[in-house]
């Protein structure tokens, strides 16, 4: 096998070799390592021009990604580089607790809601190309690494009612054998960007003291940008900026007027504490007095940190983002910088805002989630979509869902229609993966470790167990308008498919769950390692349009070189 390595990965080479960090092709500023690993880096877009003789104009900047003051000297970037690298692992997450096998005779049901957040895989790129370093367990969520990716599956075909489609396919588990994978994929209708609705949007944005460094404020300016571009005349914008205190910086403005709105993204600069919870009470404020029937009205809340003074209690900020959200108002989170980002709360505050929590490492990822998904970024289709599956014990012995450890449901919320659950936007897709050990396959001791009932038999199969099913897939979900689930069920068989029998999709998302469970040093990964990874990747890069899986690969060369380390 040969891989290409680009200048992020030959650096890293070099300093895990040298034992000195070298962070990035030929620059020190955080915000443009890996760049140039990408489709996009062939692009002059936000790079600083050549002198002119006059100011460019406002579409000129716009159109180059260059708004307010210059990113700071290559010295400035590389010492934030060097206190972000030091301040990385202050960042909070939530503990995982990985999901383990359960029986079928025990735990018929397996139920979780979906999530399209990606916030996880930008941090893990983060820690392996930009600071040279392997992730810590905690930061690694597999379903967020899994849905990072565009995969080649169908959306609804036109005339079908169903918001999205869903993909089932089962093959064999190629860590171990003798298990089976079952994969579950959802995508959402496609949604081209002139057929948006209206949208009325008001950036929160944090600019407390800490936001200064180039991978920070300064990208995030660059970034809106991006965002700005994709907006028409059917839609608004506000700002309202946050730190000591709140403030509104732009009322909202139609996009169209693109020199006021860059005049008041120029202007904003780091200082100060941060006020996150008055400035998400402002943000509302302005957002619901220019509500638009049937439109896209959001918050997007654009942080590297924590709401640390004000209304510092998580539940009062929930409960204040559920209210806000069941008005019409929903919430996007993008995360920016590392050392005192709130991970877990931010993940909790989209999910409850009926939003996504998307991590802006680089001006890159920018593109990808304000220009590239910009429907999806936006734009709702179905909320509150829960799955349940139910595994026949004549053919399943036990499963374990992979990743969506904070997403699992009790048995009982998957017909609660007052049970929050994920949402999906246009064109969005979503994986879940479980593994399967099959009915007559030794299982090991510590799976099957509970003793015989005293009082009670095992329950009796029934006709439909002695067919070929193997599982029936059950979804719920809401249309955007709507407060009562519709249901849609599948009946799944098992043709006994080997690996390299399944299909392209199929084989990378597979490498991408056993990265995730190597990262997190998983019990589970059987007798895979980082080759095996790489192998099964190379061989499922499709036509990979803008590189992310060609960067995939250099993010697990890099992980395989820090834990040999």
């Amino acid at each position: 096998m040969r891989i290409c390595f680009s200048a992020a990965t030959q650096s890293l080479a070099i300093s895990l070799f040298c034992g000195v960090l070298i962070t990035g092709c030929g620059t020190s500023d955080p915000a443009k390592v890996g760049e140039t690993s990408r489709a996009y880096s062939a692009s002059s877009e936000g790079q600083a021009g050549a002198i002119r003789l006059r100011a460019p104009s406002a579409e000129q900047r716009l159109r180059e990604g260059q708004i307010g003051p210059a990113l700071d000297t290559e010295s400035d970037a590389a010492r934030d580089s060097e206190a972000d690298d030091t301040e990385a692992d202050k960042d909070q997450h939530d503990q995982i607790v990985e999901n383990p096998f359960k029986m079928v005779w025990d735990h018929p049901l397996s139920t979780f809601s979906i999530d399209v957040d990606t916030a996880s895989y930008s941090k893990v790129r983060q820690h392996l190309l930009s600071y040279g370093r392997l992730p810590r367990p905690d930061a690694v969520r597999i379903e967020e690494l899994l849905n990072y990716f565009s995969y080649d599956y169908a959306p609804p075909a036109h005339g079908d009612t169903e918001p999205f489609a869903t993909h089932i396919a089962v093959a064999q588990a190629p860590w171990n054998p003798k298990h089976r994978l079952a994969r579950v994929a959802l995508k959402g209708r496609v949604m081209e960007n002139q057929h948006r609705p209206p949208s009325n949007l008001v950036f929160l944005i944090d600019t407390s003291g800490s936001m200064k460094q180039p991978n920070k404020l300064p990208l995030l300016k660059r970034s809106l940008s991006l965002l700005l571009q994709q907006l028409g005349s059917k839609d608004r914008v506000a700002i309202v900026a946050y730190a000591g205190a709140a403030g509104v910086i732009l009322e909202s403005t139609p996009a169209t007027q693109s020199t006021e709105i860059l005049n008041a993204f120029g202007k904003l600069a780091a200082r100060g504490s941060t006020n996150g919870s008055q400035g998400l009470k402002m943000a509302y404020q302005v957002a619901r007095s220019h509500m638009i029937d049937g439109g896209t009205n959001r918050v997007l809340i654009c942080t590297d940190g924590d709401f640390n003074v004000g209304q510092t209690s998580d539940d009062e900020l929930i409960s204040m983002i559920q209210d806000e959200s069941k008005s019409g108002i929903d919430l996007t989170v993008l995360g920016f910088g590392m050392g005192n980002l709130n991970d877990a709360m931010l993940e909790q505050i989209s999910g409850q805002g009926n939003g996504n929590y998307a991590f802006i490492d680089t001006y890159n990822e920018a593109r990808k989630v304000l220009q590239e998904q910009i429907a999806g970024t936006l734009v709702t289709i179905a909320k509150d979509i829960k799955i349940q599956v139910e595994f026949n014990p004549a053919k399943v012995a036990a499963y374990r869902l992979i990743g969506y450890e904070n997403r699992l449901l009790a048995t009982e919320d998957f017909n609660d229609d007052k049970k929050d659950a994920g949402e999906i936007g246009a064109g969005h897709s979503v994986t879940a993966l479980y593994e399967i050990i099959p009915t007559g396959t030794e299982i090991q001791p510590e799976i099957a470790s509970v003793d015989q009932l005293k009082y009670q038999k095992a329950p009796s199969q029934s006709d439909a167990a002695q067919t070929d099913e193997l599982l029936t897939l059950k979804l719920r979900y809401k249309l955007p308008e709507h407060s009562e689930s519709q249901l849609v069920q599948h009946v799944v068989t098992d043709s006994g498919a080997a690996f390299d029998q399944s299909d392209q999709e199929f084989q990378f998302a597979a490498a991408v769950a056993g990265f995730g469970m190597l990262l997190r040093e998983s019990p589970h990964s059987g007798d895979w390692s980082y080759d095996s990874v790489s192998e099964i990747a190379e061989s499922a890069l499709g036509v990979d349009k803008h590189g992310f899986r060609k960067e995939f690969l250099e993010m697990v060369t890099a992980a395989s070189m820090l834990a040999a380390k």
